[in-house]
């Protein structure tokens, strides 16, 4: 096959993972290529059994055309979605369906000199006791926090390397790697399957142990000069005394995250308050996050107005977005959008009182309805957005070298 067709054929591919289903027309508009070459790269792929009809599209008078989209089964990604305390690892296929069990690995990221080796050891062994063979897979997607140049695969964060840690990974594990800001992967599987489709302008707040931010401007991820755009949690709002992450004092994630709803449970049932959250293993922030998160959905007292103090604050960042970007919706999402009917309330609250009435009654706030799975959507995504950049071959082989 040639070099230009195996191309095209990887993009038609990739067109069909984003869009789910698409006519022969719609590939000619997306792809920017003549009907007769979609017309026959579409039937060559039938006939190898990488994509099928899917139906009819509606009818708008006139002729429907057919309707294709890609197998399921044609390949396979690995997803693996990381924050400062716990990775998680899952394969998806080509309908972003998790398959077989996620893989969940206790892997503190600060002052951690073998994390990378414990996430290459770790994503190793599940690539070994996948479901599918691993001629099956056709890449490794990583969302991860920090500071990260994508396209020399460097996290100035965590782990810290003189390597590439995409190259260390690939070179493991024989497989392409790439790997994104966790909240940009977020926004980017908004964009792609989420709330943000077919919008220009959003927000998407990622509620987790920080507070990130991915942007879409204009229709397209955001991600700055040098790729280091959505800093969200970082905005100096506070007068606090209290030492951020960064190392700065009064960032807005001082009094936002995560990790600090879990201290202010601890902190407020210790004073007296009267809550069902008295069996909360504040030792464990995630589980306790999450039994803060459920006790306020079913209605906790306590565990609301933790919940909602932490809204008021996010919402007055949010009015920094607004005035600056004047986005036309903003998105709760990640780990904390669980709780999303609950921040959205006194964030709403925050925008009235912080926001110029024009530009607040312009932007929806809405939540995220990929929710927790975001990020491994987002770093499943993020192959795909990169798969033409990989060496041309049967995209159900998986001998590629990565385009560093």
């Amino acid at each position: 096959m040639s070099v230009k067709k195996d191309k095209n054929k990887r993009g038609l591919i990739r067109e069909l993972y984003f869009s789910r289903m698409l006519s022969c027309a719609d590939l000619c508009d997306k792809m920017d290529k003549s009907l007769p070459l979609i017309t026959k790269l579409v039937n060559e792929l039938i006939e190898e059994d990488k994509i099928v009809e899917s139906g009819l599209a509606a009818s708008t008078g006139g002729r429907r055309p057919v309707m294709y989209s890609i197998r399921e089964d044609v390949n396979y990604i690995v997803a693996v979605s990381m924050d400062q305390l716990i990775t998680r690892i899952a394969l998806l296929n080509m309908h972003n369906e998790f398959v077989g069990e996620m893989m969940k690995v206790d892997l503190p990221l600060k002052g951690n000199d073998e994390a990378l080796t414990i996430l290459t050891q770790a994503i190793d062994a599940f690539v070994q006791n996948s479901l599918v063979s691993k001629e099956k897979i056709i890449g490794i997607g990583i969302a991860m926090p920090g500071f990260i140049d994508a396209q020399k695969g460097i996290n100035y964060s965590f782990l810290k390397t003189n390597r590439s840690i995409t190259h260390f990974i690939s070179k493991a594990l024989e497989l392409p790697v790439f790997i994104d800001n966790d909240s940009s992967l977020i926004a980017l599987a908004e964009l792609r399957f989420g709330a943000a489709i077919a919008e220009k302008n959003v927000m998407v707040i990622n509620m987790g142990w920080g507070v990130g931010l991915g942007m879409i401007l204009d229709g397209a991820l955001y991600r700055g000069e040098i790729g280091f755009a959505g800093e969200f949690s970082h905005i100096p709002l506070f007068n606090n005394n209290k030492l951020c992450s960064c190392g700065k004092q009064g960032c807005l994630e001082t009094e936002t995250s995560l990790l600090v709803l879990v201290e202010n449970a601890r902190k407020g049932l210790k004073a007296g308050r009267i809550s069902c959250l008295q069996n909360v293993p504040f030792d464990i922030p995630e589980e306790a996050n999450k039994m803060i998160i459920r006790a306020a959905l079913e209605g906790d007292q306590f565990a609301i107005e933790l919940l909602s103090d932490i809204g008021l604050f996010v919402g007055r960042g949010v009015a920094i977005l607004i005035h600056l970007l004047n986005p036309k919706l903003i998105v709760l999402s990640g780990r904390g959008a669980m709780a999303g009917r609950i921040w959205k309330a006194p964030i709403q609250q925050a925008l009235t009182e912080y926001c110029i009435p024009r530009l607040v009654h312009n932007t929806d706030i809405k939540v995220s309805e990929l929710g927790h799975q975001a990020e491994m959507i987002g770093a499943a995504a993020l192959v795909m957005e990169n798969i033409e950049r990989l060496k041309p071959t049967k995209i159900d082989i998986p001998n590629y070298e990565q385009v560093l």
